[in-house]
């Protein structure tokens, strides 16, 4: 269908599908209150998933705190990036992805030597995000000089990343930098989606995909909205930080993992984990949910 003879409605931004998650309630948009791009299909995107990407904007002005999000579709090279996509966010765990593909990829070249050990301790910190897996990788691969991990995710495209210094608190038993003190952008996180998706050896990408939709219960929202049809798989992050409550999700869904979705939510003192987990699985939801 041709943009221009495409027409978005206020009633079309409606979705009728439940929220997964409770406190994810749509409010009727008025004709006022759609988003610019709610006139016309977005460039990359048909008309269906503009209307989508319009309700998901208009959802979002009424959930808490700050949401930041990117959708991509793999197959046009349509790319929406909303009015947070370039702010920073605490990682949280979604860093952990990062770590897995920069591990497999030096494992490829020769560069380490991944163990049964190390390879245990890979897939526990994908599917269920445990930490202490993620802390004895991170210590064993930092290098000499402690930079090994953030040069190879600036070199995989999260060149917004940025180390923070660990708080008083950890200040005795972590070092700079740490994994768990990171912070990036969903642009960021966008584009470590899209490297692992299209930059790895496809063996490589293949193992960290299947891991991504294997993951445990606790991570069975945010991208997972898009429901079992589009077989999902992600990585999510969530951590109570200095300033609030951060919430986030990256992964992909659809056949041949067409869609992407990078979002991070920042609560601030107007919510927690469980209004940050609705509003992400909400948004994923009404990307691809029915696609």
């Amino acid at each position: 269908m041709a943009a221009s003879a495409c027409v978005l409605t206020a009633a079309a931004l409606i979705p009728t599908a439940p929220a997964l998650l409770p406190g994810a309630g749509l409010t009727v948009p008025t004709a006022a209150a759609l988003p610019l791009h709610a006139q016309g299909c977005l460039p990359g995107f048909d008309c269906d998933m503009s209307t989508r990407i319009a309700a998901v904007d208009n959802y979002l002005s009424s959930r808490p705190g700050i949401t930041g999000y990117v959708v991509r579709d793999r197959v046009t090279g349509g790319v929406y990036r909303n009015g947070n996509s370039n702010t920073m966010f605490w990682t949280a765990s979604t860093i952990k992805l990062a770590i897995a593909e920069d591990l497999l990829n030096r494992s490829r070249v020769g560069a380490i030597n991944l163990d049964g050990g190390d390879r245990a301790l890979l897939e526990s910190m994908l599917a269920t995000s445990n930490d202490n897996a993620a802390d004895i990788l991170w210590n064993k691969y930092s290098g000499l000089d402690r930079m090994a991990f953030q040069n190879a995710f600036r070199a995989n495209g999260m060149g917004g990343l940025v180390p923070m210094p660990p708080t008083s608190s950890m200040a005795q038993t972590k070092l700079f930098p740490d994994w768990g003190f990171q912070q990036c952008t969903p642009a960021d996180l966008d584009n470590l989606i899209d490297s692992v998706l299209s930059g790895m050896h496809p063996d490589d990408r293949n193992y960290l995909v299947d891991r991504m939709r294997l993951v445990d219960t606790n991570q069975h929202w945010g991208v997972w909205g898009a429901g079992a049809a589009m077989r999902p798989g992600l990585k999510n992050g969530w951590s109570e930080e200095q300033g609030g409550w951060v919430v986030n999700s990256v992964g992909f869904a659809g056949p041949g993992e067409r869609y992407t979705l990078a979002i991070m939510n920042s609560l601030g003192g107007a919510g927690g984990y469980t209004d940050g987990a609705a509003t992400t699985t909400r948004v994923a939801e009404m990307l691809f949910k029915g696609r």
